[in-house]
């Protein structure tokens, strides 16, 4: 980014090197400004392929990233694994996380997850802006309560996605299903009498402790602890009734018309106290249960096991994280051929030929 003002409004992110962010306005509600954040990195092109083309695999295709609970996008090689496929990369930081949260707003709040088609929708409006977007695939990328807020918005507007790719998503809550349907009528009422009434904090810390013990020195990562906690974020009644809404969606049945890739850990751990078996699994959600119900919610769904993977499999230990961008990069390949070829079946079609 040079000192010349961008006329969409782009600016150089905290992230720096490719990195930029463009603020993106949401109107406002009792606790005032409402805004998302979209982040961007471009893939860099030769002087041959701005005049012959880029020929890459991906050259074609954007990629729109929404991160977890108590979370933002911060990941700079996974932004990368997409650039230099020749993809344009997107990551959005909804409204009250990250670079969008406010002075005096409640961390993370939303009353309902359909909500957040306002976010979505500004940032597709501004990737649309940001270069000739016709005809351009739509990959959708989502890790934890990204994952699930993807998913309902993927099977609520068919045909947008071209691959939906999920990173342990919260499709399930960490009980089992007859608890879930038992609690939420209780904490849908008092999220309707007191929605900003706090549940107990149960987070000790021990996965932060994890993903730092985890830490890869080759793939080096800051975080901001003031838009990412060691502890997670507050949990609010409203909110919670929110997420358990999206889960009993889920456990009805919703169809995601585009393939869909889900990454796990082969196993889960339960954070009662420190040990290093936290450092090798998902010690977040209970995988085989997201696994099961990742089952369900469409027609071409693939599962990727990983040994020894964190709850965000891209910040496992060296191996397990090497593991995940292999099994990703895999998948990605064998989707981009083979949607490549129905694209070129249908026009051939469409001609008559």
């Amino acid at each position: 980014m040079t000192g010349v003002p961008d006329p969409l409004g782009w600016m150089p992110d905290v992230l720096g090197d490719e990195f930029a962010q463009r603020t993106l306005p949401l109107g406002s509600d009792d606790e005032g400004e409402i805004v998302a954040t979209l982040v961007r990195a471009l893939p860099q092109r030769s002087v041959r392929r701005r005049l012959f083309g880029d020929g890459r695999q991906l050259s074609d295709t954007d990629v729109l990233y929404v991160h977890g609970w108590s979370d933002y996008f911060f990941q700079k090689r996974l932004a990368r694994f997409w650039t230099a496929r020749g993809a344009r990369f997107f990551a959005l930081d909804l409204r009250k996380y990250g670079r969008s949260l406010r002075p005096r707003q409640t961390p993370g709040y939303i009353s309902d997850l359909a909500e957040y088609d306002d976010d979505i929708a500004a940032a597709l409006a501004a990737m649309q802006q940001d270069g000739d977007a016709a005809g351009r695939r739509l990959v959708l990328l989502g890790h934890s309560t990204g994952g699930l807020i993807l998913s309902l918005w993927a099977a609520r507007n068919p045909g947008t996605a071209s691959a939906v790719i999920l990173n342990s998503p919260w499709l399930e809550f960490q009980l089992p299903r007859f608890t879930r349907e038992t609690i939420a009528p209780l904490v849908g009422l008092q999220a309707r009498r007191r929605p900003l009434d706090r549940a107990p904090q149960v987070d000790l810390g021990y996965y932060t402790r994890a993903q730092h013990e985890a830490a890869d020195p080759d793939d080096p990562m800051e975080v901001n602890l003031d838009w990412r906690p060691e502890q997670t974020m507050a949990v609010h009644a409203g909110w919670l009734h929110a997420i358990l809404a999206g889960h009993a969606t889920v456990a009805a049945g919703v169809t995601i018309t585009a393939p869909v890739c889900v990454l796990l850990s082969t196993r889960s751990a339960y954070p009662t106290s420190w040990s290093e078996d936290l450092t090798r699994a998902d010690s977040v959600l209970i995988v085989d249960d997201i696994a099961r119900a990742a089952l369900k919610i469409g027609p071409s769904v693939t599962i990727e096991r990983i040994d020894g993977a964190l709850h965000d499999v891209f910040l496992s230990r060296h191996g397990a994280r090497e593991e995940a961008y292999a099994r990703l990069g895999h998948w990605v390949d064998g989707w981009s051929a083979a949607d490549r070829l129905a694209r070129a079946r249908e026009r051939k079609n469409r001609s008559g030929r």
